[in-house]
């Protein structure tokens, strides 16, 4: 393994040098950045994957929705389609992707959700047909700089932070660790309950030798919510087969090691499009363990793609539950959080909901 990764390292370094000059062309204006004409927050990190976006951004929009006219844009990760669509009750999974068709289930009603690869166009296209949001939330575009929000917030992971990790092909920065200087605030996301001020201290020196020293720190940790039926509402059991394609699973199965009967354990790449063979593999699993008593447990991003399907009978009598996620902050953290937000966006401090 050590000779791979020494094998992959000019390709670091040349990684490096491209990224570096990248930003360098937008920091010296060579390359343009259009100022968002939506107040807009960006939600991104410096990592491929596996940070926590989709709970950070469900948290921003339940904590001001009440106030303001929320929507959300992004790329629509994994989806066939091309361009901007606005994500409707007509929407399939495919056609969005996972993350904005799980939002818009959830909050639809409330909110706008928005897919385009472009972000200066997908702000265009929201101002020329749509009623005009008077907050955007940008899903993944810390690295889009050719547009130009108002607030920038990092997000890193407590067990696999920025700092302790290598541009890509050697390790999963998408840019180096010195990119965190963008942002307006940097969120700490999958902590655990165990956590001491003495480790957050550390983690913000360690957060705060490449953002600089006057970069807020903030901490969250993941709530596990009551499993709930995918279509029917039938009774849950804890004998569970847990099945997800997550970036990183290694939380989710701790938790759920903790609190049910594990029988099995299937996982999937991200964002992962189920296909007949993956529930042909699932039902074998099943038939291992019984099917009495027995019922799958996935998470939401995957529950929408996997309830798409289910009028094909793939998984057949077995119940299908998915558990719920979201991130929670400390009281004075969360509004100390939501202030600064409200203070870079508008210029004013948030009410709360």
């Amino acid at each position: 393994m050590r000779g791979l990764l020494f094998l992959l390292f000019p390709f670091s370094v040349l990684y490096d040098g491209i990224t570096r000059l990248r930003n360098a062309f937008y920091d010296w204006g060579l390359f343009k950045s259009t100022d968002s004409k939506i107040p807009a927050v960006v939600v991104g990190n410096l990592r491929v994957g596996g940070t926590g976006k989709t709970p950070m951004v469900e948290f921003l929009i339940r904590s001001f929705r009440s106030d303001h006219a929320v929507a959300t844009l992004s790329r629509g990760y994994g989806r066939v389609t091309k361009g901007f669509r606005k994500v409707n009750s007509d929407s399939k999974v495919a056609e969005v992707g996972d993350e904005p068709y799980q939002i818009h289930q959830k909050y639809g009603q409330g909110i706008q959700v928005f897919i385009s690869e472009n972000r200066v166009l997908g702000v265009e296209e929201i101002l020329k047909e749509f009623k005009v949001p008077n907050l955007l939330i940008l899903d993944d575009a810390f690295q889009h700089r050719a547009i130009r929000a108002q607030a920038y917030i990092l997000l890193t992971t407590w067990n696999d932070p920025f700092f302790k990790d290598f541009l890509l092909p050697v390790g999963r920065l998408r840019e180096s660790r010195h990119g965190a200087k963008r942002a307006d605030a940097i969120v700490v996301t999958k902590c655990p309950s165990s956590r001491t001020f003495q480790q957050k201290d550390e983690m913000k020196r360690q957060i705060h030798s490449y953002s600089g020293d006057t970069t807020p720190v903030f901490f969250s940790s993941i709530d596990y919510g009551k499993p709930l039926a995918l279509i029917h509402q039938e009774a849950f059991s804890p004998r569970v087969i847990l099945f997800s394609g997550l970036a990183d699973s290694s939380a989710l199965r701790a938790f759920c090691e903790q609190n049910y009967q594990v029988l099995d354990v299937v996982d999937f790449p991200d964002h992962h499009a189920y296909s007949e063979k993956d529930y042909e593999l699932l039902k074998q699993k099943a038939s291992v363990h019984g099917s009495k008593n027995l019922v799958f447990l996935t998470t939401e991003k995957d529950g929408v793609k996997v309830k798409s399907q289910l009028k094909k009978g793939f998984l057949g009598e077995i119940p299908i539950f998915v558990l719920p996620i979201e991130a929670q902050f400390e009281q004075e953290e969360a509004t100390a959080l939501l202030q600064l937000i409200q203070q870079k966006v508008f210029g004013k401090d948030h009410k709360g909901e």
